[in-house]
């Protein structure tokens, strides 16, 4: 049977409108919008201990079928949301590390659409293999069962403020006054959550205006003892691992830090385990506080972003290469190999860090040194 010229006709402009609706479907939906060789562009600020998680090839290609291409910029995670600069740059989503920067942005006058927790890594403390074993002789860090080492935080604290010796806590190779050192809390979050921390660890609870006033000159003295802060949590880390235990014998950091930095050498990391030198260590404040990782999303196109990075695929990797936990605090994989051990299951020990005006307040003190 032929058709005749009307009825091909139709039957071409009829399979034309499906073509067209499928395309525009597709286009439209973000799981999808990959296959038709379309993205969304979205541009934002990241903290910089989340930039070589969304610079593995496996995330951009991922994030690529999700019709997703990231254009992300390291930035302080108190700078994005307070830094009238960055704010003014009109950016499609903020990628802070802590769940006070939503309230932050929100006071800067930020209007945000969505806002997710995606990770969550705990701050710890880094130090060196014969500087913890001095710790622990002298009873300030403890070894527990499984093999962590933890530190009570109010303990440490006024350790720091007390001007306590090295060779005071079983550290006589180190010299001078035993010493942390973080960012700046003005322009990098672990710096940040560490004020936090301390003042939330003297109060014993979430702590208001009136334990600020209480508090805040022993907060102060621990940050005057630091010297010079970095503006990077990574660079910090870096500084640490290059450094050495003269140079850090303690620094503030993530937990994630160092789980990344051992599965991006694998043979550099067995060998410092084998070997007789210093050995880098984490140690868990107890009580601590999680970094959560709020995504901020300031246009409806950077929702789909938020709905990319919490599929499993893309939470198993922010585990098992860069040492994320999911939105809850939980290991979304397996432990990496030769980690474990270090790495606690479940951080259950954790305070709440004070709330926005209060954080604002302190870290506004800390940066007039009043």
């Amino acid at each position: 049977m032929t058709l005749s010229r009307r009825a091909l006709g139709g039957a071409l402009i009829g399979a034309g409108i499906v073509g067209t609706g499928a395309y525009v479907a597709l286009r439209d939906n973000p799981l999808l919008r990959g296959l038709t060789g379309n993205a969304t562009e979205l541009r934002g600020f990241v903290g910089g201990e989340k930039q070589p998680y969304l610079a593995n090839p496996q995330v951009v290609d991922l994030l690529r079928r999700h019709g997703i291409v990231l254009h992300s910029t390291i930035a302080g995670s108190v700078e994005m949301v307070r830094q009238r600069s960055l704010i003014d740059q009109r950016p499609d989503f903020l990628w802070p590390s802590s769940s006070v920067m939503t309230e932050m942005a929100k006071m800067s006058g930020l209007s945000i659409v969505r806002d997710q927790t995606i990770l969550n890594t705990p701050i710890v403390i880094y130090s060196w293999s014969g500087v913890v074993e001095g710790l622990v002789g002298a009873g300030l860090v403890t070894r527990t069962a499984d093999g962590h080492y933890e530190v009570d935080t109010g303990r440490l604290i006024g350790a720091i403020a007390s001007r306590a010796r090295w060779q005071d806590v079983g550290v006589p190779s180190l010299y001078g006054a035993i010493r942390i050192s973080s960012t700046d809390p003005n322009r990098s979050n672990s710096g940040f959550m560490f004020a936090g921390l301390m003042l939330s660890a003297l109060t014993g609870s979430v702590p208001d205006a009136g334990d600020l006033d209480k508090h805040f000159a022993t907060v102060r003295t621990v940050f005057e003892q630091m010297g010079f802060k970095s503006p990077s949590s990574g660079k910090l880390f870096d500084q640490y691992i290059a450094g050495g235990p003269g140079s850090e014998p303690m620094i503030v950091g993530y937990e994630n830090q160092l789980v990344e930095w051992a599965q991006a050498d694998r043979t550099r990391w067995e060998r410092i385990q084998a070997g007789k030198g210093a050995r880098p260590l984490l140690i868990y404040p107890r009580p601590t506080v999680y970094s959560a990782h709020p995504l901020l999303a300031l246009t409806g196109e950077a929702t789909a972003l938020i709905d990319a990075l919490l599929t499993p695929e893309l939470q198993a990797i922010a585990w098992t290469n860069h040492g994320f936990r999911g939105p809850l605090g939980e290991q979304t994989a397996s432990a990496p190999p030769g980690l474990a051990e270090l790495l606690i299951p479940e951080v259950s020990a954790t305070l709440p860090l004070p709330g926005a005006p209060v954080m604002l307040d302190l870290i506004q003190r800390l940066d007039a040194g009043t």
